[in-house]
């Protein structure tokens, strides 16, 4: 499936009783949830889910990120665009 390649915004979900640590990231195209990786610092985790929902979304191009004001990261693809 091909979509138009979007801002993929993530949010960090705390441990429950019944699970693990989570990291959800979405875009208008869909959403995924990834453990949270103790390996990883903060953003690492947001930018390996980001990943993980491009890598879904067939999005190849190199993405670009920072800290929301409130919680979560935000990424965006930076690629330039060919003359038409």
């Amino acid at each position: 499936m091909h979509y138009m390649r979007q801002a993929i915004q993530t949010k960090y979900h705390g441990p429950t009783n019944v699970r693990s640590a989570r990291v959800s990231a979405r875009a208008s195209s869909g959403r995924i949830m990834v453990e949270w990786d103790h390996r990883l610092n903060v953003e690492e985790n947001h930018r390996a889910a980001a990943a993980k929902l491009a890598d879904k979304m067939g999005w190849k191009e190199p993405m670009i990120g920072g800290g929301l004001p409130g919680p979560g990261y935000v990424f965006v693809f930076c690629t330039k665009e060919r003359d038409v």
